[in-house]
């Protein structure tokens, strides 16, 4: 036999209802919290009543700076000059000169045992010069030189092979006496050119010295050597 429950005495049915009635007196109660309004016992104070316990606040007196000294001036010494004392001796001057009468001026006294200095000497300066009035030239003139030049210059082997041409170009200072120093390579093609270009220059005759001034000086040009295949 199924047990039924009396639909009377069901509590879930007003479930609704008390929620509802829940929310209303929680309401209120919320309300009543923020409107209600309570003062505690407050008395007043009036200011005036109150007492001064500040301190006074001193005033600092402003440090005054005491003024410099005066300077002290210092009085000037007041030198008594004597006067003038008198001329005890006259000096007596003969002004009746003959003015007609020679008067023999004293011969200077030459001592012949000084010998007067020598004029200095002015050293010559080492100097190389770039361009001058007479310019370096080979014995027998460029002509002469670039067949010497012809004559004993070597193809390098390497430089053959290579099919190398072209002009390798020196810079030669000529000495006081024509002779070449100081062989510096310019602009070289390689290949050995080079080394021979400055060999055949080592070896080359004296040139006729530049001059400055007619004085052979020192003088730095530069000289081509050319290398072609025939």
């Amino acid at each position: 036999m199924e047990l039924k429950k009396n639909p009377k005495v069901d509590l879930n049915r007003q479930s609704g209802l008390f929620f509802n009635i829940g929310l209303i007196v929680s309401l209120v109660v919320v309300l009543a919290a923020f409107e209600w309004k309570f003062y505690d016992n407050l008395t007043k104070v009036e200011l005036a009543d109150l007492s001064d316990d500040f301190v006074a606040m001193e005033e600092i007196p402003i440090t005054e700076m005491p003024p410099p000294p005066p300077p002290v001036l210092q009085q000037p010494e007041i030198v008594e000059v004597p006067d003038e004392e008198d001329i005890k001796q006259e000096i007596e001057m003969n002004l009746d000169v003959d003015l007609k009468q020679e008067v023999q001026a004293a011969s200077p006294i030459i001592n012949e045992s000084v010998a007067p200095p020598a004029p200095p000497v002015e050293e010559e300066k080492d100097e190389v010069f770039l361009v001058v009035e007479d310019a370096p030239s080979p014995k027998g003139g460029m002509g002469e030189f670039y067949k010497y030049v012809s004559q004993n210059i070597e193809y390098p082997k390497q430089a053959r092979k290579m099919s190398v041409e072209g002009k390798v170009i020196l810079q030669v200072t000529i000495d006081k006496d024509g002779s070449l120093n100081d062989i510096q390579v310019l602009k070289g093609i390689g290949a050995g050119c080079d080394e021979e270009a400055i060999r055949v220059m080592k070896e080359a005759p004296k040139w006729i010295p530049g001059k400055q001034r007619g004085r052979p000086v020192k003088v730095k040009m530069t000289v081509p050597i050319m290398f072609r295949l025939s």
